[in-house]
């Protein structure tokens, strides 16, 4: 441990601190002065670090007393007690002159502490005497006050300073100080109660609860909130030599809260109103909290009231122990003071303490009424009662973060309101710091603004973000820069160390690289909380540095590091220490050094070697990190899974086997997750001892079984789900809930006993507590007796989950007797108020307990259903998962809610007396009250109302009844309208009805008259044969019911892939999707063909009575037979439900026992256009049978459109199947089925499977020809080979395609010619470049051709991977030897790269020269041209990525018609010789080109367009406000698969592109979104998103991003945003409802919801008429356009309109195009309009003329001679009519006003 200095104040040892100059104090002060040497003295002072000019006069010895006392010294050291507060006039005056006499003698003192620091910069340590000029004035006087900051060397121990809280740990908390200090109180230095609460925590060691109650007491969390304000009491000060970082110090300052400490100085006088105290509540009482303050010497306390407590301050933070900084509101002389936290009290400077009456009353905290003496630039003298001492430096005043210009601020003698901040124990006379920041004053944390809303800081900019523009808004030549980061209201400091790596010798304000108004990048390296400003870094290697902190670094990321120290222990190398960033080192534990043991690591790893690593957990508080280098880790593209939130279950992931135990294993994930794999679920083969076939460090490959966060637990297993056999799944499929069965025990724990099922071998799960009915302890004594391999007879089967394929048993004999008697509750539909049943206690609250049955169906036991002599004991007197009897008090089937009660104290329901009420106006007469109704009566009721599936009636105004739609009618016959069966019915109708019971409205039950109450409605019936006198009929019930009968049904919902059909109140059956209806047209929307309330005839397929189950058929008699294996037949046509889709296939499920793949081949006739994922599961298709094999079972189905629709359909790939001949010569296609060592095979169709070679997969040599396939993909190519039925086949362009140009080999090469080709290799004198199209030919570009100017190092300009275009200078056939150039003069066009060719060490060697600016634009050219150089290590991945993204389906970007991905193919690279490359080493072009005239030739590129980036880089210096151009260079770098850089295209297009031209900008906003939708992930997309909108129109992006979400396939997130949109814009633009509805209608499929979005859209925009107008009229033309639209809706829509505004002659115009544009037009109907438009009050002449012309036309089409004519005769009726009305009118005007005359 480094050596320590410990600092002591005045209390302590003394302190040798020599009076310090003011030049020491940061920051440095140059004050104004009125004389001209004043003014001299201050330039010179201006000067910085530069010796002072030399003097011919040798200068005088200093004085060693000062040459003037100030009046300040006259005047007693200490203010005496009892003072005065009030200047005189006079008093004033004086303070006045000697504050500028003060200021001249501290500049004077300043110029000669500044020549002594320039002589020692300057080394001229000859001799210890100096020499000082005349000039040189008096040394000044000791006494003048001193604008000093705050920092380590004055902050001495029992010093006093006002912090805000800005970390809490869990043993203490950190607290942020004036100018950037941090310090830290520990858990004991906070309060005495508190640290008495701690030592009775760790005394009581015994008691478990205890314990956990204490560590709630001590949660500091709960005490303090981030951004608290206290006043805390140095303790301590250590200045601790760094072993890791030599040079460097680390400094821990200890503070405490205690308010003995904190209140240090003041005694019980100097606690007046509005001073402050630092208080911990001593108790909490009703009306408020008792505090000690602890002032020496007194026994004054304080309370706080609660009405006093601030609402930010939580109750919790509320309780004994706990310190709060508190202002006095009143003071009880001597026995209570008044306290309060209210922020309007605490946080206002004008509360100040006036009646004060000594300086002791002014601690860190208080406000003050100072009065201004000094002004500076760099701070503020003050004094508070005439005498006391203040300062605020440069960072309180105001001056450095936000810029105030001080000397015009404040003037001297005025007075300003502050907050003392901190004390200077160590000055010589009392003097403390204030603050007039408006966050400090107001004691309120600070924010920024972020969108207009108050933000914290680190959130508007958190810690380690980049900030692209940092503006120098004020320069401190020796402190540092006060930067703008671009957030509103918080302001950055860099301080001078930080400005750059290495010394920064000085900083200037007008000139320089860091000067104001200059711009750089820098990075937030912290915040501090009570300065309010962020903390930035200019320097380079932090810019470039991945991580600043731990908590930077995601667990999960794949990191680059050094190895950078092995850690030894007694077995050998225990671990590695490897570094991934300056200050952040990782451990390699030695169980994660590779995927197997490595018996010598010492000889794998060694210190500096590079290692590519992978982040399992991170702890921050500890700064610890575990890292691992096994490749399985490393390279796995399965997700990192680290908490519970992450895990699905059968999730796959990869862990680490921790422990190895006899029952299993213990893995770890990443961060602190951890699992358990039992022995059970390690292998499908029977396992002994786990330790045999796995070990601790192994890496395994799990899925996820199941996993319980509020239990911390996680079940994993090496078992493959996809591996369940087909039989296993038959049998878990045709076990029950309620099932007897027996099973062999496999495992046993201490929770659980593994089972496998004696019949299926299925894995089953028997929990321990489920073992007996009896206590705990007799569980436990059944367990002990259960051995592995015993058979356990009798178990119930609880729970079943198909799709994690888990079975939960019990052996509880109540739960087996109850399944044998068929009392065994699985489902709601079985629960029966009053039956008793058997259960078990699920789980135990406060208010109830939860009892749970068989399916995970669970019953509430309210505390009032149990007993009373039960209900005050612990539980109940209950525990979990006892067995209970309970009965059933309440089904609600609606709420899907059980209610029951313990047998015996369930409350008696109190029946409702209905006996003798009298009905009121009865439709029947002969009924007078209720008493006259029962069961089987006839009577008369009236329709009130008529729904989908019932008549609403009344039989009497107090008598409400229901007629059920399968009660109306007895037959098939009487129904005339079946999608509408009650449509013949009216409001008010009388009807005949007969009484069948009652119906009780709140969980639709039908039950008997007798439970008739105020939630019930009388059932009727209204059947024909019901309604005849003496009739006496049942309603139908499961019991009646009989497999293979008919009955008409009627639709009461429509489910997932199924009908509910009701046959009568109590009889509701399901109806499978494919069974609705034998055509299959009507099965693809069943919503639509089979309405709510529509009427079917259906057949009783099979029927349970006692769980009420009952599955119907409506399809035709002799069709619903199930399909058997006997059944199926080649080339038949059927209909099934996809059941399954992945990436291959589609799986079919053609009967409950049939089900077959649809392959990939046999999708469709294209296969350019077959995937899978088009079809969705639950879906009904229609599907061919292509071939059949009974014996081993399987089918093989086809949905191609020529099997399936017509055989005459156009087939591009014709199908292929075993019987398929192929002939030698033949051009197929296929897909990739297998990549092997030797080759490929390509599934040709069904079994048919083709053999590529690798000599004949490409024409061109491919090294590494595995990563240029996968499989699935598409390929062409033709049958070379058919010989012993093993098909070969080539995929060689020069034998596939006819159009094949042969490679180019070296003899076509030509001196001259222009060929294009891509760098594969770059060396310091060249750069090899692969030439396009060629048979591997490489040439040599040496630098000297690459550029016109001299290029050093060939490296700078060009990168592996670079496309180029070259001039093929010499071509050696002989030594297979080509010269290549990429002089820009080659092609004919100016060499505009000259910047380019800038040497990078050159241009930084002349740092200030004009070529500062040719380096910063090579050096994004450079950037711009190469792609990502990436290590070997990683070169495998980032390829196959590519790959995948180059497959993926996703379209390009609309606006400039690219695409963003194309395939590229790497071949090997043949190198030049290492005589030629000698050769061109020597050649060096020593003379110096002549300067040339520069002529812009950007447009005389090649008609081909740009082809390399440098060609686009061109083109954007002549047009860098074209977006056509960028987004074009977008798609030119997403062809190479960069999306990196296309990113970085797209936001260099959008800071270029100039601010006025806002649609260029929107363009490449968009084509940036698009990039996002089709590459990016829902982050990225979001963050761009929100960006765009931010620059351009918010509801234009909006719309567009919609548009892309539609085009991508993305429907989902579509909707999502469309909502987003109405919800934003909707109440002003009716175009957004009609986007959403179009979406809705064309693309989402879902009409009703375009139709139930009117009613939103008419209530968000209101009933104005211009609203109204252009809301409705394209709503309706959407019912007439949309392929899911509804005319008769439309024709709706438009009638309502034309009622309201028959005058509107645009809405009749309107809906005749829709009428007439439709494909099935109704002729009648278009009449019918023009008739009716024609006949239109008020119908203008010309509009007339107009309508009667398109009549006529439409007739000409579409009429006859006689329609015709009758247009003709009516335009004429119209016209004469209307000459009669104008005669009319004219005659009535003479008449009136021949009147007019006559009066």
């Amino acid at each position: 441990m480094g050596a320590q200095k410990r600092k002591e104040g005045p209390g302590g040892a003394p302190v040798n601190k020599s009076t310090q100059s003011a030049s020491e104090s940061r920051p440095s002060k140059r004050p104004k002065s009125n004389d001209a040497g004043s003014k001299a003295g201050a330039k010179t002072g201006k000067q910085g670090n530069k010796p002072a000019p030399k003097s011919d006069k040798p200068a005088p010895p200093a004085p060693t007393a000062p040459a003037k006392s100030t009046l300040l010294k006259e005047e007693e050291p200490m203010f005496p007690r009892g003072g005065a507060s009030v200047l005189t006039p006079l008093e004033y005056k004086q303070i006045q002159v000697q504050a500028k006499n003060d200021a001249l003698f501290e500049e004077q003192s300043s110029k000669a502490t500044a020549k002594k620091a320039g002589e020692k910069e300057g080394k001229q340590k000859k001799s210890k005497k100096r020499s000082k000029s005349d000039d040189t004035p008096a040394k000044p006087d000791a006494d003048a006050v001193k604008v000093e900051s705050l920092n380590f060397k004055r902050l001495v121990k029992g010093s006093l300073v006002l912090g805000s809280v800005c970390a809490i740990n869990s043993l203490d908390i950190a607290v942020a100080l004036p100018n950037n200090i941090i310090g830290h109180v520990p858990i004991t230095a906070i309060s005495a109660p508190l640290t008495k609460r701690l030592e009775a925590s760790a005394g009581n060691d015994d008691a478990e609860e205890s314990e956990d109650e204490n560590d709630n007491d001590v949660d500091l969390e709960s005490l303090f909130q981030i951004g608290q304000y206290v006043r805390a009491y140095v303790v301590s000060t250590v200045d601790e030599a760094s072993t890791h970082t030599p040079g460097k110090a680390k400094r821990h300052i200890e503070l405490s809260l205690q308010p003995s400490l904190a209140n240090t100085g003041m005694a019980e006088q100097d606690v007046v109103v509005n001073s402050t105290v630092m208080a911990a509540i001593a108790s909490v009482e009703d009306h408020g909290y008792v505090m000690d303050i602890e002032i020496a010497d007194s026994k004054l306390q304080g309370f706080l009231a609660r009405k006093q407590v601030d609402k930010s301050i939580p109750q919790e933070a509320l309780q004994p122990g706990a310190v709060l900084l508190c202002i006095v509101t009143k003071n009880a002389k001597g026995k209570v003071v008044q306290l309060s936290t209210l922020g309007e009290t605490m946080g206002n400077v004008e509360n100040v303490p006036s009646t004060a009456t000594t300086i002791d009353t002014f601690l860190p905290g208080t406000a003050a009424d100072v009065l201004v003496s000094e002004v500076s630039s760099h701070g503020i003298v003050g004094k508070i009662m005439g005498s006391l001492d203040v300062t605020a430096d440069l960072v309180h005043s105001g001056a450095g973060p936000d810029g105030i210009d001080l000397e015009d601020t404040y003037k001297v003698g005025s007075r300003l309101k502050a907050r003392v901040i901190c004390n200077f124990p160590t000055a010589k006379h009392p003097k403390l710091g204030i603050s007039v920041l408006k966050h400090v004053t107001s004691l309120k944390p600070k924010t920024a603004s972020k969108d207009d809303q108050p933000v914290v800081p680190l959130q508007a900019l958190p810690h380690s973000t980049i900030v692209e523009k940092c503006t120098v808004k004020q320069v401190e030549p020796e402190i540092g820069l006060y930067v703008d980061v671009g957030v509103e209201g918080v302001s950055g400091f860099v301080h001078i160390s930080r400005v750059k790596d290495g010394k920064v010798d000085a900083l200037f304000e007008n000139s320089g690289p860091y000067k104001v108004g200059s711009v750089h990048a820098g990075r937030v390296v912290g915040y501090n909380a009570f300065d309010g400003m962020y903390l930035i870094s200019l320097e380079k290697s932090v810019l470039e540095q991945p991580f600043l902190r731990i908590e930077d670094i995601p667990v999960g990321a794949v990191v680059s590091g050094v190895v950078e120290k092995m850690v030894v222990n007694a077995a050998g190398v225990g671990g590695l220490i490897v570094k991934i960033a300056d200050g952040i080192s990782g451990l390699v534990p030695e169980m994660h050094f590779a995927d197997v043991h490595l018996q010598n690591p010492e000889k794998k790893f060694r210190e500096g070697l590079k290692v590519k690593a992978r982040v399992l957990s991170t702890d921050a508080a500890s700064r610890q990190i575990r890292l691992t280098l096994k490749k399985t880790l490393v390279n796995s593209d399965l997700p990192a899974i680290q908490s519970y939130e992450q895990i699905a279950v059968g999730q796959q992931a990869l862990g680490t086997i921790i422990n190895v135990l006899q029952h299993g294993a213990i893995v770890q994930f990443y961060g602190r997750l951890r699992g358990f794999l039992p022995v059970s679920e390690m292998s499908e083969a029977y396992i002994q001892d786990p330790k045999e076939h796995f070990r601790v460090g192994q890496t395994v490959s799990i899925y996820v079984i199941s996993f319980d966060p509020d239990a911390a637990k996680l079940i994993v297993s090496c078992k493959d789900p996809s591996a369940f056999g087909l039989e296993k799944q038959l049998a878990l499929k045709k076990l029950q809930i309620g099932d007897v069965v027996s099973a062999k025990v496999t495992q046993k724990t201490d929770d659980d006993v593994f089972v496998e099922l004696a019949d299926s071998s299925l894995k089953a799960i028997l929990p321990v507590a489920h073992l007996t009915d009896k206590s705990v302890s007799k569980t436990q004594s059944a367990l002990k007796k259960i051995h592995v391999n015993q058979t356990l007879a009798e178990l119930v089967i609880l729970e079943k989950n198909e799709a994690r394929r888990s079975i939960i048993l019990s052996q509880k004999p109540s739960l087996v007797k109850a399944s044998k008697e068929g009392k065994f509750l699985t489902t709601l539909d079985g629960a029966r108020v009053g039956d008793e049943v058997s259960g078990y206690v699920r789980n135990i609250t406060a208010s109830a307990v939860f009892v749970q049955f068989g399916g995970k169906l669970t019953a509430l036991l309210p505390k009032s259903m149990i007993p009373r002599e039960d209900q005050d004991k612990p539980d109940f007197g209950m525990f979990k998962s006892q067995s209970v009897t309970v009965k059933i008090t309440s089904v609600n089937t609606e709420l899907n809610r059980l209610v029951v009660a313990i047998p015996g104290a369930a409350e008696q329901v109190k029946k409702v007396e209905t006996k003798g009420e009298k009905v009121a106006n009865p439709v029947d007469e002969s009924i007078t009250t209720l008493d006259d109704i029962s069961i089987g009566k006839l009577t008369k009721a009236r329709v009130v109302s008529v729904k989908d599936t019932q008549l609403n009636v009344q039989l009497a105004d107090n008598i409400q009844g229901r007629i059920d739609v399968s009660q109306v009618y007895d037959s098939w016959e009487q129904i005339k309208d079946t999608k509408k069966p009650l449509k013949r019915f009216q409001p008010n109708q009388v009807v005949p009805v007969r009484v069948l019971g009652v119906h009780d409205a709140r969980n639709h039950r039908f039950l008997p008259i007798s439970h008739r109450s105020s939630h019930s409605v009388l059932e009727l019936s209204a059947k024909p044969s019901d309604v005849k006198e003496g009739a006496s009929s049942e309603p139908l019930s499961f019991d009646n019911l009989k497999v293979g009968s008919s009955y008409v049904g009627f639709v009461n919902n429509v489910g997932q892939g199924h009908l509910w059909v009701n046959l009568s109140p109590t009889v509701r059956g399901r109806v499978n999707a494919m069974e609705a209806s034998d055509d299959v047209s009507l099965l693809t929307n069943l919503a639509k063909n089979f309405p709510i309330g529509s009427a079917l005839r259906v057949r009783v397929v099979s029927v349970d009575a006692e769980s009420k189950r009952l599955d119907l058929s409506a399809r035709s008699p002799g069709s619903e037979d199930e399909l058997t294996w006997d059944k199926i037949a080649q080339d038949v046509i059927l209909v099934g439900k996809v059941t399954k889709v992945d990436e291959r296939q589609v799986i079919v499920k053609l009967s409950e026992s049939l089900a077959g793949p649809v392959h990939k081949i046999d999708l469709v006739d294209d296969y350019e256009e077959a995937n899978p994922a088009k079809f969705a599961k639950n879906e009904i298709v229609r599907v061919a049978v292509v071939e059949v094999d009974k014996s081993n079972k399987r089918i093989r189905l086809s949905t191609r459109p020529s099997r399936i629709l017509n055989s005459s359909l156009p087939v591009k790939d014709k199908e292929i199947t075993q019987n398929t001949k192929l002939e030698v010569g033949d051009i197929v296609r296929g897909f990739v089925k297998n990549v092997s060592d030797k080759g490929l095979f390509v599934t040709l169709g069904g079994n048919v499977t083709a053999f590529v070679q690798i000599k004949n997969l490409s024409d061109a040599y491919l090294k590494y020809w595995k990563e240029q396939f996968q499989v699935d993909q598409l390929v062409k190519g033709r049958i070379i080979s058919v010989a012993n039925g093993r098909i070969e086949m080539s995929l060689k362009p020069s034998v596939v395609d006819k159009d094949y140009v042969p490679l180019t080999t070296i003899s076509d090469l030509k001196e001259g010619q222009t060929i294009t080709g891509r760098v594969r290799k770059v060396e310091e004198f060249g750069a090899f470049i692969d030439i396009d199209g060629s048979a591997n030919l490489s040439g040599l570009c040496h630098r000297s051709e690459m550029s016109d100017k001299t290029v050093k190092d060939a490296r700078k300009l060009y990168e592996e991977g670079d496309k180029v275009k070259a001039k093929v200078l010499k071509v050696d056939v002989t030594a297979k030897r080509i010269n290549l150039g990429l002089k820009p003069s080659y092609f004919g066009e100016q060499d505009d790269e000259d910047e380019m060719d800038v040497d990078e060490e050159d241009a930084e060697d002349s740092e200030g020269d004009d070529s500062d600016e040719d380096l910063s634009d090579a050096d994004d050219a450079v950037q711009i041209t190469g792609t990502d150089n990436v290590e070997d290590e990683s070169e495998e991945e980032d390829e196959a990525s590519d790959v995948e993204m180059v497959d993926a389906d996703v379209k390009g970007l609309e606006a400039g018609g690219f695409d963003w991905s194309a395939s590229l193919e790497d071949g090997e690279k043949a190198d030049a010789s290492a005589a030629d490359l000698e050769a061109l080493a020597k050649k060096k072009k020593k003379a110096r080109r002549e300067p040339q005239v520069t002529v812009d030739k950007t447009a005389s590129l090649d008609v081909d367009g740009p082809q390399t980036a440098s060609d686009y880089e061109r083109l954007l210096l002549g047009q860098p406000n074209s977006s056509q151009l960028w987004i074009a260079y977008m798609a030119f770098q997403m062809q190479v698969s960069d999306l990196a850089a296309a990113r970085q295209v797209a936001e260099r297009a959008i800071k270029t592109i100039n601010i006025k031209e806002e649609i260029e900008k929107l363009n490449v906003w968009i084509a940036y979104l698009n990039l996002e939708v089709a590459y990016g992930n829902e982050e990225t997309v979001d963050e761009v998103f929100k960006r765009a909108c931010t620059y351009n129109d918010k509801q234009e992006v909006h719309e567009r991003l919609a548009s892309i979400y539609i085009q991508s396939g993305k429907r989902k997130q579509a909707d999502d945003l469309f909502e987003k949109i109405v919800k934003e814009f909707g109440y002003k633009s009716p175009e957004v409802w009609v986007n959403y509805a179009h979406f809705l209608h064309t693309t989402a499929h879902s009409p009703d919801r375009a139709r139930a979005l009117l009613k939103r859209a008419t209530q968000v925009l209101g009933k104005e008429t211009h609203m109204y107008l252009a809301l409705l009229p394209k709503f309706a033309a959407l019912e007439f356009r949309s392929p899911n639209g509804d005319k008769e809706q439309g024709r709706t829509l438009f009638e309502n309109l034309l009622a309201t505004y028959p005058k509107k002659f645009d809405l009749w115009n309107q809906l005749i195009d829709l009428e007439t544009s439709a494909a099935d037009a109704d002729k009648g109907v278009i009449r019918d309009l023009f008739d009716r438009g024609s006949k239109v009050k008020g119908l203008k002449p010309r509009q007339a003329k107009a309508w009667f012309r398109r009549w006529a036309q439409w007739e000409e089409k579409n009429g006859d001679k006689k329609s015709r004519e009758r247009v003709s005769a009516k335009a004429q009726e119209w016209a004469r009519t209307a000459a009669e009305k104008k005669k009319t009118a004219a005659a009535f005007a003479a008449q009136e006003e021949e009147s007019g005359d006559e009066e």
